[in-house]
């Protein structure tokens, strides 16, 4: 097949740990052609997706990580499958994003798929299941905020649509800053995310890879000392972990849901038994997962992009 993926500079990921990596080396290794462009390089003309496309090759050998070809504008529906790659903030580009490859899906298959890429929020999506969820409040109200520290005592207050772990506060019962720390979210013109604070994050922040709606590995994330954040780019440690009955109860659940929306691989959070993201829109974990002995998910997500791309 001929595969498309939208992803960041090719030439600053970190191969130990990339899973769009990892992705485009089991696609190379089962004979599909790869090709590569940014986000930026991503228009639409005359109402359909094309981007400036770059054959791609790559080596899993750090520094000679990858080999480009020539630019060539191409229309993606040219192509088979389009892994759409690029990193959050789900911002108004990322959205733009969504609509432009939603005009050739599913005739070209889009991975994960546009529209629910788009409606999926991963903060807001998982509060459609409120029992599995911790308790969780989206405002902008400064006296709701107040209440629901108030109520709560030790809480999280993290930005709406961040990823990677920024903005990410710990806010404990008898501190003074709350109001100022409010204020400089309220700054802008999201709704802020307070949430109770789960004390069992000190034990990881188990990411659980999920394809076609099933567990296909797990990693959990142990912050550093004094770090509120299990994010492994900001010091968090990998560590193998087994699925508890709970985490299969989470899966369970929301499964289905997600692979009947389009969500081929999407990446939960699960701490201390409580559910606190659905990652859908470039989910990460498949080389820690293989790196400290479970199964090599890239095969599982080409598994199911093959057979759905039979499909249409």
């Amino acid at each position: 097949m001929r595969v498309a993926i939208q992803m960041d500079p090719i030439a600053d990921i970190d191969i130990e740990a990339d899973t769009t990596f990892a992705l485009g080396l089991e696609a190379q290794t089962r004979g599909h052609t790869l090709y590569y462009y940014e986000p930026d390089q991503l228009m639409l003309a005359d109402g359909t997706a094309h981007a400036d496309l770059r054959p791609l090759t790559l080596a899993d050998i750090a520094d000679a990580h990858y080999t480009l070809g020539e630019a060539t504008r191409t229309a993606l529906t040219d192509m088979d499958v389009v892994l759409m790659r690029q990193d959050p903030p789900f911002d108004m580009h990322y959205i733009a994003a969504t609509h432009f490859l939603e005009t050739i899906h599913p005739a070209t298959l889009v991975v994960n798929d546009p529209a629910a890429v788009r409606n999926a929020p991963e903060k807001i999506f998982p509060l459609r299941f409120p029992d599995l969820v911790p308790p969780t409040l989206l405002a902008r109200d400064m006296a709701a905020l107040a209440e629901f520290r108030a109520t709560h005592g030790d809480i999280i207050l993290k930005p709406l649509f961040g990823n990677g772990g920024a903005g990410i506060v710990h806010v404990r019962a008898d501190d003074d800053s709350f109001t100022a720390l409010a204020e400089m979210f309220l700054a802008g013109r999201e709704p802020v995310i307070a949430q109770k604070y789960l004390p069992a994050i000190r034990e990881g922040d188990k990411r659980v890879l999920l394809v076609e709606g099933e567990a296909a590995g797990a990693v959990n994330r142990i912050p550093a000392a004094g770090e509120a954040r299990a994010n492994l780019h900001v010091g968090g440690r990998a560590a193998a972990v087994d699925l508890s009955d709970r985490d299969r109860e989470i899966v369970s659940r929301i499964g289905a849901p997600l692979r009947d929306m389009g969500i081929v691989l999407a990446g939960i959070d699960i701490i201390g038994g409580q559910l606190t993201e659905i990652n859908v829109t470039s989910p990460t974990g498949i080389r820690e997962v293989k790196r400290l002995g479970g199964d090599d998910v890239a095969v599982a997500v080409w598994d199911a992009i093959e057979a759905r791309q039979a499909r249409t």
